[in-house]
């Protein structure tokens, strides 16, 4: 059995990467650890702030850990809210404020495309690895849907005509950033298994 630490408060996100990956693997959250910090985001990228989770919490446990960032990109507003969609609205995360302030500049932009973009680091033997996960799609509108949580009410992925939001977990790990993104990293971890 692989263990890993997720470096995340987010009890979503653990549920979202316990459903996708594979037996074999075990994750443990920073809750589940004993770590109650919360580890700030202080970089202008994605890439960057998942590093500065994963090497908080290595250097804290010496234990193998990753980290994930994500946000969503829109193309009409060069790209926001992208590393802030934590916290667009204001400095603390509120997923309903978050989406409003999002519609409410897309509502005169004809172009609604977006994608949500996951970036994960994996600190493991004292080397950092990143996985990339993108979903293309469009904003709806209006809020459609009760599930999932930020702005999956929102967004519709390519080859669907229904919000993230609408979807099951199940159905939405079909289209999600956040599993493409863990599948490269079991690739890698399958690899690394196999020729220790």
């Amino acid at each position: 059995m692989t263990e890993l630490i997720f470096a995340t408060n987010n009890e979503n996100k653990v549920r979202e990467i316990r459903q996708a990956l594979p037996e074999g693997f075990s994750i443990i959250s920073l809750k589940e650890a004993g770590i109650l910090k919360d580890i700030p985001e202080p970089h202008p990228t994605l890439e960057a702030n998942a590093t500065e989770k994963s090497t908080v919490i290595y250097r804290l446990t010496g234990k193998n850990c990753f980290s994930e960032d994500s946000g969503l990109e829109t193309e009409a507003l060069d790209g926001a809210p992208g590393v802030r969609s934590a916290r667009f609205a204001d400095n603390e995360p509120e997923y309903a404020s978050n989406t409003e302030k999002l519609l409410a500049l897309l509502q005169d932009k004809e172009n609604r495309r977006a994608r949500f973009k996951t970036v994960i680091s994996l600190i493991i033997n004292n080397e950092e690895q990143l996985f990339e996960g993108i979903c293309e799609g469009t904003i709806a509108t209006a809020p459609l849907g009760n599930g999932g949580f930020g702005y999956d009410p929102v967004f519709i992925p390519d080859g669907s005509d229904r919000t993230f939001g609408q979807m099951s977990l199940e159905e939405k790990q079909e289209f999600s950033h956040r599993k493409k993104a863990v599948k490269k990293l079991v690739v890698y971890l399958t690899h690394l298994s196999v020729g220790s």
